[in-house]
């Protein structure tokens, strides 16, 4: 059994949502898009300045480049992977959130 057997819905789905984390990917690695963090956009303006809103922008765009690139893996070879590594990536995705969790509320506060 392969992912290609797991998966449902179109291909199309998976290429965008692969495509939509790759731009989310860059905006966050160039140092914007600190209005799309949660958390980080609703919290007060004196909480605000208790962070670098760059290195935040650029915590998280590593953290979804990496989900990007186990996405790009997934889509390109679902064909010869087998479903069990479905799980794999799963796992290195929720390890991947708590690093990314941990790096941004350590090295990016002033």
């Amino acid at each position: 059994m392969t992912l290609k057997d797991l998966s449902t819905g179109p291909d199309w789905v998976q290429w965008a949502v692969l495509v939509i984390f790759a731009l989310l990917s860059i905006l966050f690695l160039s140092g914007r898009g600190s209005c799309l963090i949660a958390g980080y956009n609703t919290s007060s303006k004196e909480n605000q300045s208790k962070y670098d809103a760059k290195k935040l922008c650029r915590a998280a765009g590593g953290g979804m480049a990496v989900i990007t690139v186990f996405l790009f893996v997934m889509s390109v070879w679902e064909e010869a992977l087998p479903a069990a590594i479905a799980y794999i990536f799963l796992a290195l995705v929720a390890v991947d959130c708590v690093v990314m969790i941990v790096l941004m509320n350590t090295i990016c506060k002033k």
